[in-house]
Protein backbone atom coordinates (compact mmCIF):
# COMPACT_ATOMS: atom_id res chain seq x y z
CA UNK A 1 0.00 0.00 0.00
CA UNK A 2 1.24 3.30 -0.79
CA UNK A 3 1.01 5.34 2.36
CA UNK A 4 2.81 8.95 2.02
CA UNK A 5 0.91 9.76 5.73
CA UNK A 6 2.83 7.59 8.40
CA UNK A 7 4.12 10.92 9.80
CA UNK A 8 0.80 12.67 10.20
CA UNK A 9 -1.72 12.50 13.24
CA UNK A 10 -4.61 11.27 13.63
CA UNK A 11 -2.31 8.05 12.54
CA UNK A 12 -5.53 5.94 12.10
CA UNK A 13 -8.02 8.36 10.60
CA UNK A 14 -4.40 8.78 7.58
CA UNK A 15 -4.09 4.81 7.93
CA UNK A 16 -7.65 4.20 6.62
CA UNK A 17 -7.37 7.48 3.99
CA UNK A 18 -4.50 5.97 2.68
CA UNK A 19 -6.68 2.67 1.95
CA UNK A 20 -9.03 4.35 0.68
CA UNK A 21 -6.93 5.37 -2.29
CA UNK A 22 -6.32 2.28 -3.23
CA UNK A 23 -9.51 1.46 -3.73
CA UNK A 24 -11.02 2.29 -7.43
CA UNK A 25 -14.81 4.20 -6.12
CA UNK A 26 -16.11 6.66 -9.26
CA UNK A 27 -19.29 7.33 -9.24
CA UNK A 28 -22.41 4.13 -9.76
CA UNK A 29 -19.07 1.68 -9.44
CA UNK A 30 -18.83 1.42 -6.08
CA UNK A 31 -18.73 -2.46 -5.83
CA UNK A 32 -14.98 -2.26 -4.66
CA UNK A 33 -15.74 0.35 -1.92
CA UNK A 34 -18.77 -1.67 -0.51
CA UNK A 35 -16.94 -4.47 -0.13
CA UNK A 36 -13.81 -2.99 1.30
CA UNK A 37 -16.56 -1.59 4.31
CA UNK A 38 -18.20 -4.69 4.33
CA UNK A 39 -14.97 -6.81 4.98
CA UNK A 40 -14.10 -4.17 7.63
CA UNK A 41 -17.08 -4.69 9.75
CA UNK A 42 -16.36 -8.43 9.47
CA UNK A 43 -12.94 -7.84 10.66
CA UNK A 44 -13.69 -6.01 13.47
CA UNK A 45 -16.31 -8.02 14.54
CA UNK A 46 -19.09 -5.34 13.67
CA UNK A 47 -22.37 -5.62 12.30
CA UNK A 48 -22.09 -4.64 8.43
CA UNK A 49 -24.96 -4.53 5.60
CA UNK A 50 -25.63 -3.47 2.04
CA UNK A 51 -29.14 -2.37 1.66
CA UNK A 52 -30.84 -2.98 -2.07
CA UNK A 53 -29.72 0.40 -3.32
CA UNK A 54 -25.69 -0.49 -2.69
CA UNK A 55 -25.87 1.85 0.49
CA UNK A 56 -23.78 0.13 3.55
CA UNK A 57 -24.85 0.26 7.25
CA UNK A 58 -22.18 -0.47 9.82
CA UNK A 59 -23.01 -0.34 13.32
CA UNK A 60 -21.65 -0.16 16.68
CA UNK A 61 -22.55 0.16 19.97
CA UNK A 62 -21.71 2.86 22.44
CA UNK A 63 -18.49 2.53 24.27
CA UNK A 64 -18.91 2.66 28.08
CA UNK A 65 -21.24 4.75 29.97
CA UNK A 66 -22.36 6.39 27.05
CA UNK A 67 -25.05 3.43 26.61
CA UNK A 68 -28.15 5.86 27.40
CA UNK A 69 -27.07 8.67 25.22
CA UNK A 70 -29.26 9.50 21.57
CA UNK A 71 -27.38 7.56 18.46
CA UNK A 72 -25.93 9.15 16.19
CA UNK A 73 -25.49 8.73 12.47
CA UNK A 74 -22.20 9.26 10.87
CA UNK A 75 -22.81 9.94 7.27
CA UNK A 76 -20.58 10.26 4.15
CA UNK A 77 -20.81 9.10 0.62
CA UNK A 78 -18.46 5.98 -1.04
CA UNK A 79 -18.14 7.58 -4.86
CA UNK A 80 -15.68 10.53 -5.74
CA UNK A 81 -15.88 12.34 -8.37
CA UNK A 82 -13.29 11.08 -11.07
CA UNK A 83 -11.74 14.02 -12.60
CA UNK A 84 -8.28 13.93 -14.49
CA UNK A 85 -5.94 16.15 -16.79
CA UNK A 86 -5.50 15.45 -20.77
CA UNK A 87 -2.28 14.40 -20.41
CA UNK A 88 -3.11 11.91 -17.05
CA UNK A 89 -3.44 8.16 -18.33
CA UNK A 90 -5.61 7.05 -15.32
CA UNK A 91 -8.83 4.58 -15.28
CA UNK A 92 -10.85 5.14 -11.97
CA UNK A 93 -11.93 1.75 -12.43
CA UNK A 94 -8.97 -0.18 -11.95
CA UNK A 95 -6.24 2.36 -11.09
CA UNK A 96 -5.60 3.59 -7.03
CA UNK A 97 -5.14 7.39 -6.48
CA UNK A 98 -1.66 8.43 -6.10
CA UNK A 99 -1.54 10.74 -2.97
CA UNK A 100 1.33 13.00 -2.24
CA UNK A 101 1.76 15.42 0.28
CA UNK A 102 3.51 19.14 -1.00
CA UNK A 103 3.48 21.22 2.70
CA UNK A 104 -0.14 21.36 4.78
CA UNK A 105 -1.73 19.75 1.95
CA UNK A 106 -2.36 16.08 0.28
CA UNK A 107 -2.62 16.40 -3.48
CA UNK A 108 -2.80 13.23 -6.23
CA UNK A 109 -0.80 13.14 -8.76
CA UNK A 110 -3.03 14.49 -12.25
CA UNK A 111 -6.72 13.21 -10.93
CA UNK A 112 -9.25 14.23 -8.26
CA UNK A 113 -7.92 13.48 -4.56
CA UNK A 114 -11.14 11.81 -3.36
CA UNK A 115 -10.93 13.46 -0.01
CA UNK A 116 -14.64 14.09 -0.95
CA UNK A 117 -15.41 12.51 0.53
CA UNK A 118 -12.83 9.75 1.63
CA UNK A 119 -12.07 11.70 4.43
CA UNK A 120 -15.26 11.50 5.90
CA UNK A 121 -15.31 7.66 5.69
CA UNK A 122 -11.42 7.87 6.92
CA UNK A 123 -12.48 9.62 10.04
CA UNK A 124 -15.75 7.53 10.56
CA UNK A 125 -13.76 3.95 10.13
CA UNK A 126 -11.03 5.36 12.55
CA UNK A 127 -14.04 5.38 14.99
CA UNK A 128 -15.57 2.47 14.60
CA UNK A 129 -12.01 0.77 15.32
CA UNK A 130 -11.26 2.25 18.22
CA UNK A 131 -12.05 1.20 21.57
CA UNK A 132 -10.78 3.76 23.70
CA UNK A 133 -13.49 6.83 22.07
CA UNK A 134 -16.30 7.02 24.13
CA UNK A 135 -19.36 7.71 21.73
CA UNK A 136 -22.64 7.09 21.97
CA UNK A 137 -24.52 4.16 20.09
CA UNK A 138 -23.32 4.93 16.11
CA UNK A 139 -25.03 3.85 12.92
CA UNK A 140 -22.32 4.90 10.15
CA UNK A 141 -24.17 5.45 6.66
CA UNK A 142 -21.98 5.18 3.41
CA UNK A 143 -24.29 6.11 1.04
CA UNK A 144 -23.19 5.17 -3.00
CA UNK A 145 -23.32 7.53 -6.46
CA UNK A 146 -23.71 10.98 -4.12
CA UNK A 147 -21.64 12.81 -7.49
CA UNK A 148 -23.95 12.18 -9.87
CA UNK A 149 -27.56 11.26 -8.96
CA UNK A 150 -27.81 11.08 -4.71
CA UNK A 151 -29.11 7.30 -6.29
CA UNK A 152 -28.47 6.28 -2.26
CA UNK A 153 -29.96 9.04 -1.01
CA UNK A 154 -32.31 8.19 -3.12
CA UNK A 155 -33.00 4.48 -2.48
CA UNK A 156 -32.86 4.95 1.53
CA UNK A 157 -36.27 3.11 3.31
CA UNK A 158 -37.36 4.91 5.87
CA UNK A 159 -37.16 1.96 8.40
CA UNK A 160 -33.44 1.96 7.96
CA UNK A 161 -32.14 4.25 10.41
CA UNK A 162 -32.82 4.06 14.07
CA UNK A 163 -30.62 7.28 14.99
CA UNK A 164 -32.21 10.77 16.18
CA UNK A 165 -29.29 12.61 15.11
CA UNK A 166 -26.97 12.70 11.81
CA UNK A 167 -23.84 14.04 11.30
CA UNK A 168 -22.43 14.94 7.81
CA UNK A 169 -18.72 13.96 6.75
CA UNK A 170 -19.20 15.73 3.46
CA UNK A 171 -18.10 19.56 4.26
CA UNK A 172 -15.17 21.47 2.83
CA UNK A 173 -14.07 23.93 4.73
CA UNK A 174 -13.10 23.73 8.69
CA UNK A 175 -14.33 26.60 11.02
CA UNK A 176 -17.44 26.42 9.11
CA UNK A 177 -21.03 24.23 10.10
CA UNK A 178 -23.65 23.84 7.59
CA UNK A 179 -27.15 23.36 8.24
CA UNK A 180 -28.86 23.87 4.67
CA UNK A 181 -28.19 23.40 1.09
CA UNK A 182 -29.45 24.13 -2.07
CA UNK A 183 -31.81 21.68 -4.02
CA UNK A 184 -30.48 20.36 -7.90
CA UNK A 185 -31.34 19.20 -11.11
CA UNK A 186 -30.06 18.33 -14.50
CA UNK A 187 -31.47 20.21 -17.54
CA UNK A 188 -29.79 18.28 -20.94
CA UNK A 189 -30.25 19.20 -24.24
CA UNK A 190 -29.86 16.33 -27.40
CA UNK A 191 -29.30 16.68 -31.08
CA UNK A 192 -29.22 14.28 -33.97
CA UNK A 193 -25.38 14.47 -35.66
CA UNK A 194 -25.88 14.90 -39.09
CA UNK A 195 -23.23 15.22 -41.35
CA UNK A 196 -21.51 16.31 -44.94
CA UNK A 197 -18.29 15.40 -46.71
CA UNK A 198 -15.61 18.15 -46.20
CA UNK A 199 -15.70 20.80 -49.05
CA UNK A 200 -12.84 21.11 -51.61
CA UNK A 201 -9.82 23.44 -50.37
CA UNK A 202 -10.42 23.21 -46.75
CA UNK A 203 -7.00 23.05 -43.90
CA UNK A 204 -7.94 21.28 -40.57
CA UNK A 205 -6.90 22.51 -37.31
CA UNK A 206 -6.93 21.00 -34.11
CA UNK A 207 -8.47 23.25 -31.06
CA UNK A 208 -7.45 23.14 -27.82
CA UNK A 209 -8.64 24.84 -23.99
CA UNK A 210 -6.96 23.22 -21.63
CA UNK A 211 -5.30 24.84 -17.95
CA UNK A 212 -8.26 26.23 -16.77
CA UNK A 213 -8.90 25.69 -13.14
CA UNK A 214 -12.11 24.00 -12.62
CA UNK A 215 -13.87 23.38 -9.36
CA UNK A 216 -17.09 22.60 -7.99
CA UNK A 217 -20.21 23.38 -10.09
CA UNK A 218 -22.28 24.49 -6.73
CA UNK A 219 -19.10 26.11 -4.60
CA UNK A 220 -16.84 27.60 -7.26
CA UNK A 221 -20.02 28.61 -9.48
CA UNK A 222 -19.27 32.24 -8.56
CA UNK A 223 -15.70 32.73 -8.64
CA UNK A 224 -15.27 34.02 -12.42
CA UNK A 225 -13.73 30.93 -13.46
CA UNK A 226 -13.35 29.98 -17.52
CA UNK A 227 -15.89 27.75 -18.42
CA UNK A 228 -14.34 25.55 -21.80
CA UNK A 229 -17.32 24.92 -23.38
CA UNK A 230 -18.32 28.51 -23.18
CA UNK A 231 -15.02 29.53 -24.35
CA UNK A 232 -14.63 27.17 -27.14
CA UNK A 233 -17.66 27.78 -28.37
CA UNK A 234 -16.70 31.38 -28.55
CA UNK A 235 -13.47 31.22 -31.05
CA UNK A 236 -15.87 28.22 -33.04
CA UNK A 237 -18.89 30.96 -33.13
CA UNK A 238 -16.88 34.07 -34.41
CA UNK A 239 -14.57 31.68 -36.51
CA UNK A 240 -17.29 30.47 -38.58
CA UNK A 241 -18.85 33.89 -38.70
CA UNK A 242 -15.20 35.48 -40.05
CA UNK A 243 -14.03 32.67 -41.72
CA UNK A 244 -16.62 30.51 -42.80
CA UNK A 245 -15.04 27.73 -40.51
CA UNK A 246 -17.09 24.44 -40.76
CA UNK A 247 -16.95 21.72 -37.29
CA UNK A 248 -16.13 18.46 -37.34
CA UNK A 249 -15.91 17.30 -33.87
CA UNK A 250 -16.28 19.02 -30.33
CA UNK A 251 -15.95 18.16 -26.64
CA UNK A 252 -15.78 20.01 -23.71
CA UNK A 253 -16.02 19.72 -20.49
CA UNK A 254 -16.75 16.29 -18.45
CA UNK A 255 -18.90 15.64 -15.00
CA UNK A 256 -22.21 17.69 -14.53
CA UNK A 257 -21.52 18.51 -10.88
CA UNK A 258 -18.22 19.95 -12.19
CA UNK A 259 -16.74 23.62 -13.70
CA UNK A 260 -15.47 22.58 -17.59
CA UNK A 261 -11.59 22.78 -17.45
CA UNK A 262 -11.11 21.41 -21.00
CA UNK A 263 -12.12 21.57 -24.38
CA UNK A 264 -11.08 20.42 -27.92
CA UNK A 265 -12.42 20.83 -31.26
CA UNK A 266 -11.55 19.64 -34.97
CA UNK A 267 -12.68 22.34 -37.82
CA UNK A 268 -11.47 22.99 -41.42
CA UNK A 269 -11.23 26.64 -42.87
CA UNK A 270 -10.78 27.78 -46.48
CA UNK A 271 -7.40 27.18 -47.42
CA UNK A 272 -7.10 31.16 -48.92
CA UNK A 273 -8.01 32.08 -45.41
CA UNK A 274 -5.34 30.54 -43.50
CA UNK A 275 -3.05 33.24 -43.07
CA UNK A 276 -6.20 35.93 -41.73
CA UNK A 277 -7.37 32.57 -39.57
CA UNK A 278 -4.11 32.32 -37.67
CA UNK A 279 -3.90 35.66 -36.77
CA UNK A 280 -7.28 35.71 -35.42
CA UNK A 281 -6.17 32.78 -33.11
CA UNK A 282 -3.48 34.72 -31.42
CA UNK A 283 -6.02 37.80 -31.38
CA UNK A 284 -8.13 35.20 -29.35
CA UNK A 285 -5.58 34.20 -27.28
CA UNK A 286 -4.39 37.78 -25.71
CA UNK A 287 -8.47 38.27 -25.66
CA UNK A 288 -9.03 35.58 -22.88
CA UNK A 289 -5.84 36.16 -21.24
CA UNK A 290 -7.26 39.97 -20.52
CA UNK A 291 -10.11 38.69 -19.46
CA UNK A 292 -8.90 36.02 -16.76
CA UNK A 293 -5.77 36.56 -16.10
CA UNK A 294 -6.85 36.97 -12.85
CA UNK A 295 -8.88 33.22 -12.16
CA UNK A 296 -7.30 31.19 -14.87
CA UNK A 297 -3.04 32.00 -14.86
CA UNK A 298 -2.78 28.74 -16.22
CA UNK A 299 -5.32 28.91 -18.97
CA UNK A 300 -3.87 27.45 -22.67
CA UNK A 301 -5.05 27.80 -25.97
CA UNK A 302 -4.20 26.29 -29.05
CA UNK A 303 -5.25 25.64 -32.60
CA UNK A 304 -3.09 23.49 -34.94
CA UNK A 305 -2.78 22.17 -37.63
CA UNK A 306 -3.81 18.21 -38.69
CA UNK A 307 -5.09 16.26 -40.78
CA UNK A 308 -8.69 16.92 -42.46
CA UNK A 309 -11.43 14.91 -41.40
CA UNK A 310 -14.20 13.07 -43.74
CA UNK A 311 -17.07 14.79 -42.72
CA UNK A 312 -17.83 18.40 -40.93
CA UNK A 313 -21.73 18.62 -39.24
CA UNK A 314 -24.09 20.11 -42.40
CA UNK A 315 -24.30 23.91 -41.78
CA UNK A 316 -27.85 23.98 -40.22
CA UNK A 317 -26.94 21.74 -37.31
CA UNK A 318 -23.89 23.41 -37.09
CA UNK A 319 -25.29 27.23 -36.23
CA UNK A 320 -27.83 25.32 -33.97
CA UNK A 321 -25.18 24.06 -32.17
CA UNK A 322 -23.14 26.64 -31.99
CA UNK A 323 -25.99 28.90 -30.90
CA UNK A 324 -27.44 26.90 -28.26
CA UNK A 325 -24.16 26.83 -26.57
CA UNK A 326 -23.22 30.45 -26.93
CA UNK A 327 -27.21 31.83 -25.50
CA UNK A 328 -27.36 28.76 -22.88
CA UNK A 329 -26.90 30.43 -19.79
CA UNK A 330 -23.89 29.83 -16.74
CA UNK A 331 -23.09 31.03 -13.60
CA UNK A 332 -24.95 32.52 -10.60
CA UNK A 333 -28.51 33.20 -11.12
CA UNK A 334 -29.61 35.33 -8.23
CA UNK A 335 -27.68 35.77 -4.82
CA UNK A 336 -29.74 35.38 -1.68
CA UNK A 337 -31.66 38.23 -0.39
CA UNK A 338 -31.28 36.77 3.68
CA UNK A 339 -27.48 35.93 3.63
CA UNK A 340 -24.87 37.89 2.93
CA UNK A 341 -21.91 36.84 -0.35
CA UNK A 342 -24.51 33.33 -0.44
CA UNK A 343 -25.46 31.89 -4.11
CA UNK A 344 -29.24 31.12 -4.10
CA UNK A 345 -29.99 30.38 -7.38
CA UNK A 346 -27.07 28.93 -10.29
CA UNK A 347 -26.94 27.07 -13.17
CA UNK A 348 -23.64 24.64 -14.69
CA UNK A 349 -22.80 24.33 -18.77
CA UNK A 350 -21.14 20.97 -17.41
CA UNK A 351 -20.33 19.67 -20.98
CA UNK A 352 -20.66 18.99 -24.89
CA UNK A 353 -19.91 15.43 -26.19
CA UNK A 354 -20.42 14.01 -29.59
CA UNK A 355 -21.44 10.21 -28.53
CA UNK A 356 -22.60 7.71 -31.70
CA UNK A 357 -25.24 9.68 -33.11
CA UNK A 358 -25.79 12.29 -30.60
CA UNK A 359 -24.76 15.37 -29.90
CA UNK A 360 -25.66 15.37 -25.77
CA UNK A 361 -25.56 19.36 -23.61
CA UNK A 362 -25.34 18.71 -20.03
CA UNK A 363 -26.57 21.08 -17.80
CA UNK A 364 -26.99 21.20 -13.72
CA UNK A 365 -29.18 23.59 -12.26
CA UNK A 366 -28.95 24.13 -7.85
CA UNK A 367 -31.14 26.59 -6.04
CA UNK A 368 -32.02 27.00 -2.36
CA UNK A 369 -35.06 28.16 -3.53
CA UNK A 370 -37.57 25.12 -5.04
CA UNK A 371 -39.55 27.75 -7.50
CA UNK A 372 -36.10 29.04 -8.79
CA UNK A 373 -34.33 25.68 -9.60
CA UNK A 374 -37.15 24.86 -11.17
CA UNK A 375 -37.51 28.34 -13.02
CA UNK A 376 -34.05 28.60 -14.04
CA UNK A 377 -34.08 24.50 -15.75
CA UNK A 378 -37.14 25.46 -17.70
CA UNK A 379 -34.95 28.74 -18.74
CA UNK A 380 -32.33 26.51 -20.37
CA UNK A 381 -34.73 23.70 -21.74
CA UNK A 382 -36.30 27.11 -23.54
CA UNK A 383 -32.46 27.66 -24.89
CA UNK A 384 -32.34 24.03 -26.27
CA UNK A 385 -35.87 23.96 -27.72
CA UNK A 386 -35.69 27.31 -29.61
CA UNK A 387 -32.23 25.22 -31.29
CA UNK A 388 -34.80 22.24 -31.72
CA UNK A 389 -32.64 20.18 -29.48
CA UNK A 390 -34.61 17.33 -27.37
CA UNK A 391 -34.72 18.35 -23.85
CA UNK A 392 -34.51 15.60 -20.78
CA UNK A 393 -35.05 16.80 -17.01
CA UNK A 394 -34.58 15.18 -13.93
CA UNK A 395 -36.72 15.11 -11.37
CA UNK A 396 -34.21 16.62 -9.23
CA UNK A 397 -33.75 17.01 -5.19
CA UNK A 398 -34.65 18.57 -2.63
CA UNK A 399 -32.98 21.14 -0.61
CA UNK A 400 -32.13 21.20 3.09
CA UNK A 401 -34.07 23.83 5.40
CA UNK A 402 -32.10 25.47 7.97
CA UNK A 403 -32.90 25.03 11.25
CA UNK A 404 -31.00 27.53 14.00
CA UNK A 405 -32.48 26.08 16.78
CA UNK A 406 -31.19 22.42 15.81
CA UNK A 407 -29.78 20.88 19.04
CA UNK A 408 -26.60 19.47 17.70
CA UNK A 409 -26.08 22.64 15.97
CA UNK A 410 -25.81 24.20 19.81
CA UNK A 411 -23.50 21.12 20.60
CA UNK A 412 -21.12 21.38 17.90
CA UNK A 413 -20.96 25.20 17.86
CA UNK A 414 -20.24 24.68 21.42
CA UNK A 415 -17.74 22.04 21.29
CA UNK A 416 -16.10 24.27 19.02
CA UNK A 417 -15.62 27.69 20.49
CA UNK A 418 -14.45 25.34 23.62
CA UNK A 419 -11.32 23.59 21.65
CA UNK A 420 -10.75 26.18 19.51
CA UNK A 421 -11.47 29.36 21.63
CA UNK A 422 -13.11 31.24 18.18
CA UNK A 423 -17.16 31.26 17.05
CA UNK A 424 -17.68 28.91 14.07
CA UNK A 425 -19.67 30.54 11.07
CA UNK A 426 -22.98 28.68 10.70
CA UNK A 427 -24.51 28.55 7.07
CA UNK A 428 -26.04 26.76 4.28
CA UNK A 429 -23.56 25.52 1.38
CA UNK A 430 -24.78 26.08 -2.65
CA UNK A 431 -23.37 22.86 -2.91
CA UNK A 432 -25.94 19.71 -2.81
CA UNK A 433 -26.03 17.81 0.73
CA UNK A 434 -27.50 14.38 1.30
CA UNK A 435 -29.01 15.92 3.66
CA UNK A 436 -31.93 17.35 1.69
CA UNK A 437 -32.79 13.74 0.49
CA UNK A 438 -32.57 12.28 4.41
CA UNK A 439 -34.51 14.84 6.29
CA UNK A 440 -37.17 14.46 3.60
CA UNK A 441 -37.13 10.18 4.39
CA UNK A 442 -36.89 11.31 8.10
CA UNK A 443 -38.31 14.61 8.72
CA UNK A 444 -37.72 14.70 12.97
CA UNK A 445 -33.87 13.79 12.27
CA UNK A 446 -31.61 16.98 13.78
CA UNK A 447 -28.76 17.66 11.44
CA UNK A 448 -25.51 19.27 10.88
CA UNK A 449 -22.58 18.87 8.42
CA UNK A 450 -18.93 19.74 8.82
CA UNK A 451 -15.57 18.92 7.79
CA UNK A 452 -12.15 20.06 7.15
CA UNK A 453 -10.83 21.88 4.28
CA UNK A 454 -10.62 20.64 0.63
CA UNK A 455 -9.91 22.94 -1.93
CA UNK A 456 -10.20 22.79 -5.84
CA UNK A 457 -13.02 19.44 -5.21
CA UNK A 458 -14.42 17.89 -8.66
CA UNK A 459 -10.96 18.64 -10.16
CA UNK A 460 -7.33 17.14 -10.91
CA UNK A 461 -6.29 20.41 -8.34
CA UNK A 462 -8.39 18.80 -5.55
CA UNK A 463 -6.32 19.37 -2.14
CA UNK A 464 -7.17 18.52 1.61
CA UNK A 465 -5.47 20.27 4.34
CA UNK A 466 -3.78 18.44 6.71
CA UNK A 467 -3.84 21.14 10.00
CA UNK A 468 -7.65 21.27 9.36
CA UNK A 469 -7.53 17.34 9.02
CA UNK A 470 -6.33 17.33 13.11
CA UNK A 471 -9.62 19.63 13.77
CA UNK A 472 -12.08 18.15 12.02
CA UNK A 473 -11.70 14.82 13.97
CA UNK A 474 -10.71 16.81 17.32
CA UNK A 475 -13.98 18.51 16.94
CA UNK A 476 -16.37 15.25 15.49
CA UNK A 477 -14.76 13.74 19.07
CA UNK A 478 -15.63 16.14 21.20
CA UNK A 479 -19.49 16.12 19.73
CA UNK A 480 -19.64 12.88 19.93
CA UNK A 481 -18.77 13.00 24.07
CA UNK A 482 -21.85 15.56 24.25
CA UNK A 483 -24.04 13.81 22.74
CA UNK A 484 -27.33 14.16 24.97
CA UNK A 485 -28.95 11.33 27.06
CA UNK A 486 -32.58 9.77 25.14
Amino acid sequence: MNNPFTQLHPPQLWHYFAEICEVPRPSKKEEKIAKYLLDFAEKHHLEGSIDETGNVLILKPASPSYENRKTVILQSHMDMVGEKNADTNHDFGKDPIQPWIDGDWVKAKGTTLGADCGIGIAATLALLESDSIAHPPLEALFTMDEETGLTGAFGLKDDLLKGDILINLDSEDEGQLFIGCAGGKDTVGILLIETEPVPAGQKAYHISITGLVGGHSGDDINKGRGNAVKLIDRFLWNSTKRFDARLSTIHAGNLRNSLAREGFALIVVPANMTDEFEKYILEFHKEIVGELHITEPDFKFSAKKTDLPSTVLVAGLQERLLNLLYACPHGAIAMSREIDDFVETSTNLASVKMEADTIIVTTSQRSSVESSKEDTGDMVASVFHLAGAKVEQTVGYPGWKPNPDSKILKITVDSYKKLFSREPEVLAIHAGLECGLIGAMYPTMDMVSFGPTIKGAHSPDERLDIPTTQKFWDLLLDVLKNIPKR
